[in-house]
């Protein structure tokens, strides 16, 4: 889910989704079965990110995604 607030366009959106569905591939295997949600906490703002298919977008969105999904997965050995 990416509301509107968080991205205003829904190019942008969709790319924000796109990240998700690549980065959860990343986690799957630590992570255990069950339904996901993720919830991003910082907006990502027209004037900070012109396009949508911007590289620094991509990296924001990637990082971000990578902090939310390292903090779901139960640590080594566990």
């Amino acid at each position: 889910m990416v509301p509107k607030r968080w991205a205003k366009r829904a190019v942008t959106r969709n790319a924000i989704k796109r990240q998700i569905y690549n980065v959860s591939v990343d986690f799957e295997p630590q992570l255990s079965v069950r339904a996901h949600v993720v919830r991003l906490r910082a907006s990502f703002d027209r004037t900070h990110f012109v396009s949508a298919s911007s590289e620094a977008l991509k990296a924001a969105v990637r990082t971000e995604l990578q902090t939310l999904f390292s903090r779901a997965s139960p640590p080594a050995g566990a």
